[in-house]
């Protein structure tokens, strides 16, 4: 599928969130800043994220899931201004981008200066998505800047939708899981390249 139109991103969830535990939110932010990999609800399954300034980390998060380095990495953050740095903020991609979030849709966008290879696959873009989840948001927030975000499921099964499927792949090898409903979304985000408005993930 493909053209510049951009994929419906579906229905809002339905129903409050849970409160967040302060306690968890803390034990995560300091998992993330010692190099460890968590897990964490998104808008349709669980997610894994680590810090992507950290090369090792962002290792670790692939062996994991038994994924290779070279297809590149979503980042998610809280807001718009995490991503400085990590991709051009200027032009009508990023202005396309920015129109779509808090949002359900991930664009990518032409790598800036402190996308290291390890994020982009090597190549000279980054998928990124600022999410409207509200625990994925407040991780990002609490962290301090965007996170890698992948679903956390080995490589070729179906994404963990609850945290107890999480558990039942990676067992005790991640560093911490924050527990919470997904966001009612049926499947992962659509992408799109915002250079050409191609749907590179319905």
């Amino acid at each position: 599928m493909t053209g510049g139109r951009v994929p419906h991103p579906g229905p809002p969830a339905a129903g409050p969130e849970p409160p967040l535990s302060p306690f968890r939110l803390r034990e995560a932010v300091r998992a993330l800043r010692r190099g460890g990999v968590v897990a964490y609800p998104t808008e349709a399954v669980y997610g894994l994220g680590c810090d992507p300034h950290d090369p090792g980390a962002v290792a670790r998060l692939l062996a994991l899931k038994r994924r290779g380095s070279l297809k590149g990495l979503i980042l998610i953050a809280a807001e718009a201004g995490q991503l400085e740095g990590w991709v051009c903020t200027r032009g009508q991609p990023w202005a396309r981008a920015c129109a779509t979030w808090p949002g359900f849709v991930t664009w990518v966008l032409p790598a800036g200066p402190a996308a290291g290879p390890w994020v982009t696959g090597g190549r000279g873009s980054v998928a990124v998505r600022v999410t409207a989840h509200p625990v994925a948001a407040a991780l990002c927030r609490a962290f301090g800047g965007p996170l890698v975000s992948t679903s956390a499921n080995l490589s070729g099964r179906p994404p963990a939708r609850s945290a107890l499927a999480v558990r039942r792949s990676f067992g005790r090898a991640l560093d911490g899981v924050l527990v919470g409903p997904l966001g009612g979304q049926p499947r992962p985000s659509p992408v799109v390249d915002g250079r050409t408005g191609r749907v590179v993930r319905p």
